[in-house]
């Protein structure tokens, strides 16, 4: 019998969280023969992600894992033996009291956001005592050894490489979700935020000698598109030599050959900006705001370690793309100078994509992690 793990997630805001653990929870029960539950609070946002979903069950199983509806009056239900907390949500209080009346207390873990700052590798894996004698560990994902890595499936490199290999599995995705691209078009896809900067860059893409087409998935950047190109919502706008098209929600799977398919994603949040840098193609990050400008840390450690290895030119081309499109900087010109470096900038993604999938990825990290408390406890 395999062991039983918990996962919770809130959906705090829009589908970042619920994202990353419905992959986790996929690859946990896929990859590694365990029992997963998934409890989420909102199922109507589980559904939009996986649309073969029912909002209504309390409990379905999906992909081999267990999807239920966490409600306000949590159920009496057995406890795990693995228990993710999902990015700081507070467990049901029950289910907690559950867990310290349990012989062998479970591994209580919490899956934090993703940082690539100094401080996670020292705090990475750190114990947390709690009330009747469970501990809770602290678990980060990162981009650096002392960490628990990126989530990544076993196959999603050989799979992306097969599907960017293939020019007509390329079109055919592409036709499927309604876009035609023409012969020596830019094809970027914009997932962001509300973005005062976009204006910027929308005009030095109008400006263009090349023709570009942004694919857009729904979004909250759909307004700010509507204001610069001058229309009510239409779904397909045009000036100059950027062409805009808004696509359907599309499920996981299809957001991944939708990042694969293109020459350089713009996204935002975790999930997204994790499955980006898988694509292998030169990617700018909307990082979500925080109070008092605590995200600037966060973006400043990621370029820290992205620009490493990079060339002056090109870290400084990096940096202030990012740094623009981030609220700092001349969107515009940050655009021209990161298009002169563009083409070590594309071979530089692919390197990044390498380096990154060479440590161990997050799944495996956690199973990895259970295994060595198990015989800690021994």
């Amino acid at each position: 019998m395999s062991e039983r793990w918990d996962i919770f997630c809130c959906v705090v805001d829009n589908y970042g969280d619920i994202g990353v653990t419905w992959r986790l929870a996929r690859q946990l029960v896929a990859e590694q023969e365990l029992q997963v539950r998934l409890w989420v609070d909102e199922p109507a946002a589980f559904v939009r992600l996986c649309p073969q979903a029912d909002a209504r069950l309390a409990v379905q199983l999906i992909d081999g894992v267990e999807i239920c509806h966490w409600p306000k009056d949590f159920p009496l239900v057995e406890v795990a033996d693995v228990v993710i907390e999902a990015f700081a949500c507070t467990l049901p209080a029950s289910y907690v009291e559950a867990m310290t009346e349990r012989v062998r207390k479970p591994l209580w873990l919490n899956l934090e956001y993703l940082s690539a700052e100094d401080w996670v590798a020292g705090c990475h894996g750190l114990p947390s005592p709690q009330a009747g004698g469970l501990q809770k560990f602290f678990f980060f994902p990162g981009f650096s050894e002392g960490t628990g890595g990126l989530l990544r499936e076993g196959d999603l490199l050989a799979r992306r490489r097969a599907f960017q290999a293939d020019v007509q599995a390329r079109r055919a995705f592409l036709a499927r979700i309604g876009v035609t691209q023409a012969a020596g078009t830019r094809l970027i896809s914009l997932f962001a935020y509300e973005n005062p900067a976009l204006a910027g860059w929308l005009d030095a893409l109008a400006a263009d000698t090349q023709a570009t087409l942004l694919l857009v998935p729904q979004g909250r950047i759909e307004g700010d598109l509507c204001r610069w190109f001058g229309e009510e919502q239409a779904g397909v706008w045009q000036r100059g030599s950027v062409r805009a098209q808004l696509l359907p929600f599309l499920s996981q799977a299809d957001y991944d050959r939708l990042l694969w398919s293109c020459d350089f994603n713009a996204v935002r949040g975790e999930d997204s900006f994790v499955r980006a840098q898988w694509a292998g193609r030169p990617l700018l990050w909307h990082i979500y705001q925080q109070e008092e400008g605590a995200h600037w840390d966060k973006l400043e450690a990621f370029l820290d370690r992205y620009c490493a290895a990079q060339t002056p030119e090109q870290a400084s081309a990096t940096r202030d793309l990012y740094r623009a499109w981030n609220g700092a900087g001349d969107m515009q010109q940050a655009w021209l100078d990161w298009l002169e470096q563009s083409p070590a900038l594309t071979e530089w993604a692919e390197s990044w994509c390498q380096q990154q999938a060479s440590r161990p990825d997050l799944a495996s990290a956690l199973v990895q992690f259970y295994r060595n408390w198990l015989s800690c406890a021994a």
